[in-house]
């Protein structure tokens, strides 16, 4: 295995990813830039925009600057359609049938699943013939409830052996692991962001004023950005509910939804006054900028990444008592900023407590940039996530001496 300074030059390595949108597709995208830079050989098999599945149905990919394929092609990775949907379903054999072909196509040196799906499918389709890492991004188990949930428990505990290492990227996301009784090889890389793009503005007017969707909200008016995908996951019905409450103390306030998805539409309907659904954006750090307080509701996470760029932006942040995040905030703000899920009451309050309060707010946004510089740079992530292949690469396993099955 050839080994240089950065210890996987001259690797090959295959990501099988699905989604690929949102912050899944960024840290993949992120940690291909990295290793492409390395020396590394690397592959991405996810879905395609404009390809079909074996039954001729389109999948269900809608292009843009932010999914995967395009993100991972200009960072200098190799593209391969891999026919997945986000969702287990009767398709499963055919997917992981298509994962075997593709490891065989490829033959990596190395295979890294990332979320549910590709963990489900890859896990399946190689079972430990070529070393794997897998990476859950947020437990699979922890999107559902009851039947669904334990039938999810016991594919994880059973699959945890075919994974050389299992990824997580908070210590949160590996504890809620162990107690959901998975016994696997660990590794806990925290999420980073690009800290060259993701930087303070020194003119928060500026910004504002270049963004059409913001014609109308002047310098002082207290504006509050959430940035993610429109889904039950990020819970975005839950701050329109909240909203009212801080609209009442503060009429001038406006909040703005930034992204897309499939919510779209009953948010629309939902959203009080004061609320703008604003739709996917090229370039979500102007939206940082812009904004005095960053929102994330999520039911469930892993560690996500909108808190993390909006800390890198200088911006102090309000978010939901998931996994990763008491870990990303500074342990000053954690217990006003993150609140249970849920839980209107707390989350307008948290709100109001930071748009009242510049002094607060100014000094929230300094831990909050200081804890990101700190803690959350994507080269050291990917340098991590390096750290964790090498040691990988060198456990012996007798079963890889074993063929694919064809």
């Amino acid at each position: 295995m050839p080994q240089q300074q950065d210890g996987i030059a001259g690797l090959t390595v295959l990501h099988l990813a699905q989604p690929v949108e949102g912050g899944v597709a960024r840290v993949v995208a992120d940690l291909v830039r990295a290793q492409v830079r390395a020396g590394a050989r690397v592959v991405v098999g996810c879905p395609t925009p404009g390809a079909v599945d074996r039954a001729g149905a389109p999948e269900p990919v809608v292009p843009g600057p932010d999914t995967l394929p395009q993100a991972a092609a200009r960072a200098g990775a190799r593209i391969v359609h891999w026919p997945a949907r986000r969702s287990p379903g009767p398709a499963l054999p055919a997917e992981t049938a298509a994962a075997a072909r593709l490891v065989r196509e490829v033959r990596p040196d190395l295979l890294h699943l990332h979320s549910a799906k590709a963990g489900l499918a890859g896990r399946l389709a190689v079972r430990g013939r070529v070393p794997t890492v897998f990476q859950p991004h947020a437990w699979s188990f922890d999107a559902v409830g009851g039947a669904t949930a334990t039938a999810a428990r016991a594919w994880e505990r059973h699959a945890a052996r075919w994974a050389d290492r299992v990824l997580c990227v908070s210590d949160a996301e590996w504890r809620a692991g162990r107690q959901a009784g998975v016994r696997a090889r660990w590794a806990v890389v925290r999420n980073g962001v690009d800290l060259a793009r993701f930087t303070p503005t020194p003119d928060r007017d500026a910004v504002r004023a270049a963004l059409p969707a913001l014609s109308d909200v002047g310098p002082r008016t207290p504006l509050v950005v959430c940035v993610g995908r429109l889904c039950p996951q990020k819970g975005q019905d839950v701050l329109l509910r909240a909203w009212p409450a801080v609209a009442a103390a503060l009429p001038a306030a406006r909040l703005v939804l930034v992204g897309d998805g499939p919510d779209h539409r009953r948010l629309l309907l939902a959203a009080p006054p004061g609320v703008l659904l604003a739709g996917a954006a090229r370039d979500t750090v102007p939206w940082y900028q812009a904004a005095d307080v960053v929102v994330l509701p999520s039911r469930w996470e892993g560690m996500a990444l909108a808190p993390l760029e909006a800390m890198a932006c200088g911006r102090p942040v309000v978010t939901t008592d998931v996994s990763g995040s008491r870990e990303g905030l500074p342990e000053e703000d954690a217990p006003g900023c993150v609140v249970p899920v849920g839980d209107t009451t707390a989350l307008a309050a948290a709100l109001l407590a930071l748009l009242s309060d510049r002094p607060l707010r100014t000094a929230a946004s300094l831990r909050a940039l200081t804890r990101a510089r700190e803690r959350h740079d994507v080269a050291r992530a990917a340098a991590d996530v390096a750290a964790v292949y090498c040691d990988v690469l060198a456990l012996p396993h007798p079963a890889r001496a074993r063929r694919l099955p064809r």
